[in-house]
This record gives structure tokens, sequence and C-alpha cells, in this order.
């Protein structure tokens, strides 16, 4: 029976979003999640793949912004009532009469990994498939987008599928930059890039020195965030961003998120924005996010009147350096585009991404088969479309 998205919204009632039974899945908008925030925190500490995009911190400044039509499937253990399983997600129109259940992603969160218990990461899912599947408010496929093809989760879900008869297709395949070394962390950046590279570097960083002393200062709590983020929006809105119109700056919604979002993690622990300074005029800055043993290089901002300097460059091998001296931190997303011209030379390893489009079960199949050719014909035509443009410029 086909359903209109009026029919599949998302908004529940105060009784619904209080209602918690365990063992049990259930759907609910992304505003509701805040009364489960401490549940919520507790499983981002158990989670088989951290992500920091999910964590309350980040995920609840975005909503306003980014989430307004956005929820979650949140799954509770069947012993307690604890929560062992958050996939956020958003219902989406993508075929014109088929409609999917996509995971939740947006221009500032470019990773889709939902939450789930180290400990009980089939059940999750499993109970996740079978809550949408069952549901008559929830499309019966799902797209989930920007998943590490080769992380413990995509393999949780590959072993989930296989004994249920459901099925999974990729789309969208790509790597981008990483940093996880397996040898020696100290002189990683010596093997990793070529001595005539090194050279120009030391060569552009001399170039700096002549307007003055280089000092690298880092921001790491409350106290010291928001001035460090202030100068990185500013640098962002000085550059090409800004004469783009898509500079933090320009939105006034989009930089409330980015300083809460910032400052929670920063009271946690779990940001850092390092400026390479000089004669007290930040040259470049950076933000980097982390939770668990994970990290993310998440932006980047630079002068452009020293940009024959690289600073940008200069400040990303400093951070760098940083990332390898911390013993918990076993790798680092450069959350970049693949192919990145700068993060590429740096990072040599890389993160396989792909967004998987799933049947729930054997019962999907048909919708699933149909929905892969389209999948396939839509991607086509989108980069189709993009190859025309880029040749008219």
């Amino acid at each position: 029976m086909s359903m209109d998205l009026a029919d599949l919204r998302i908004a529940q009632s105060a009784e619904d979003v209080a209602r918690v039974v365990p063992g049990r899945a259930e759907w609910m908008p992304l505003a509701a999640l805040a009364a489960f925030r401490e549940e919520w925190r507790d499983l981002c500490a158990r989670a088989l793949e951290p992500n920091v995009f999910y964590e309350p911190a980040f995920a609840l400044a975005a909503a306003p912004v980014f989430g307004r039509d956005a929820g979650a499937v949140l799954v509770w253990s069947k012993t307690a009532s604890r929560l062992i399983g958050l996939f956020p997600a958003r219902i989406e129109r993508r075929y014109g009469v088929m409609t999917t259940l996509t995971g939740w992603t947006h221009p500032y969160a470019p990773l889709g990994t939902p939450l789930v218990d180290r400990n009980e990461a089939e059940g999750a899912i499993l109970a996740f498939l079978d809550h949408v599947e069952m549901s008559a408010k929830l499309p019966g496929l799902v797209m989930l987008p920007l998943l590490a093809r080769d992380g413990a989760f995509v393999a949780a879900l590959t072993r989930v599928l296989a004994r249920h008869g459901g099925a999974a297709a990729a789309f969208g395949e790509h790597a981008r930059a990483m940093l996880a070394p397996t040898a020696e962390r100290r002189t990683y950046l010596d093997h990793a890039l070529s001595r005539r590279k090194l050279r120009e570097l030391r060569r552009q960083r001399r170039r700096l020195l002549e307007a003055g002393q280089l000092k690298l200062v880092a921001a790491q709590d409350a106290q010291t965030v928001p001035r460090a983020l202030n100068d990185f929006i500013a640098l962002e809105a000085h550059g090409w961003k800004g004469r783009a119109g898509s500079a933090v700056a320009a939105h006034a919604d989009v930089c409330k998120f980015m300083q809460g979002a910032v400052g929670a993690l920063a009271a946690d622990g779990q940001a850092r924005i390092d400026r390479l300074m000089q004669n007290g005029r930040a040259l470049a800055a950076t933000i980097t996010l982390t939770s668990g043993d994970t990290a993310w290089f998440w932006k980047i901002a630079y002068a452009e009147d020293v940009a024959r300097a690289s600073p940008g460059v200069q400040l990303t091998l400093d951070v760098t350096e940083a990332l390898l001296a911390e013993p918990g931190i076993l790798r680092a997303d450069s959350c970049a585009t693949a192919d990145h011209p700068m993060i590429d030379h740096l990072w040599r390893e890389r993160l396989e991404i792909a967004d998987l489009l799933v049947a729930p079960s054997a019962a999907t199949l048909k919708q699933f088969r149909i929905a892969q050719h389209l999948e396939t014909l839509r991607r086509a035509l989108i980069s189709g479309a993009k190859t025309l443009r880029n040749g008219r410029r």
C-alpha cells in the first residue's frame, strides 16, 4: 500500500516521546532526544564505531538548522533501560513514488555511521531493521550514507542481513585521506612526504618567518575555544567561502550551531582549535573534534594574503604532529573530498566511504531491486548533469 509523505510525519505527542519500553525500538523526532542525553552519552562511550557528529553535543546543536525534518530510531536493551542503538534519519522521497529512511547527514556532518553498543551491535541492528520493516510510519527500505566501507558497523550489518535474508548495495564509493599510522608515529611525516615536498614546505615556512615568529596556539577548553572559534570564522569570511556566500559568518543559524556544537564538545574535552599566530594575528585555524579513539580534522581556514607561503598546510603539519603525539588517538578522518590536493599529500592512509541501500529482510527484496535500479539511474543522471555544467564553465 502506497503512502504519502504527509502520512509519514515524524511528529509525536509528548506521551509518545516520553514512553520508553525496554527491549523495543522506537522512532522519535531529533529534538525529543534531549530528554535522553545521559543515556545517549553513555552509548557514545560504548559505540562500536565512534561518530562525533552523532554525539548529543553536536547533533542537538545541528538539529534546529539541519534536522527539522529528521528523527531517530532508538533501540533499548531487553534487560534494562539502556540505549544500545541510535539511528538518526529522515524520511526522504528519492524516486518519485518511492521513499527511503535515509541516514541523517548534512554539509557539516560528513559521516553517517549509526551508534550501536559494541557488545550488542548485531542485536541493535536487527532491532532497528525489524522496526523499520514493521512500522507503518516508516518506509521499508533504508539508505545509510557515508559509512566506513570496511568499518566494524558495516561488517556487523552485513552479518545480520546474511542471516535474515536481507541485502545491501553500495553506491558513491570513494576514498578520502586518513591518518592511521601503523609504524613509527614520530617519523610518520618524514616517510609520508617526499624530500622535494619537505624542502618546499620548509622554504615556505622560512618565507612566513620573514614577517615574524610563528606560534602554534591550541584552544582546548570552554574558556579558550570561543575566542579561537571567532578567529576561525573571521578567516573563513575573508576567504573564498566569504566571496561565495557560503562562509559560516553569512548565516546566523549556522554560526549559532557551530558555536553551540564546538563549545559543548570543548566542555567535554572533545574539541580543539589550533591557530598559527604571527604578531597577534591568526594566519590559519583548524577545528579538530574527537570521540573515543578517533579524531576528525573537521574545518580549516587561512589568510589568503599569505597563501603563497601555505599557512594552512603549515598548520596542518603542526596539528598532524600533535595528533601523532596523542597515544589515545588511533586514527584521524580528514573529512575531505576524494583526491584532495592538500591533505592527500600529507596523510597517506585512506578511508573507504560508501552509501548503502538496505533491504531489511527477504520480504523487501523485490522493492529493493527496483530501488537499486532507480538509484543507479539517479546517480548517473546527477553525474551527467555535473559533467555538462562543468563543461560550460
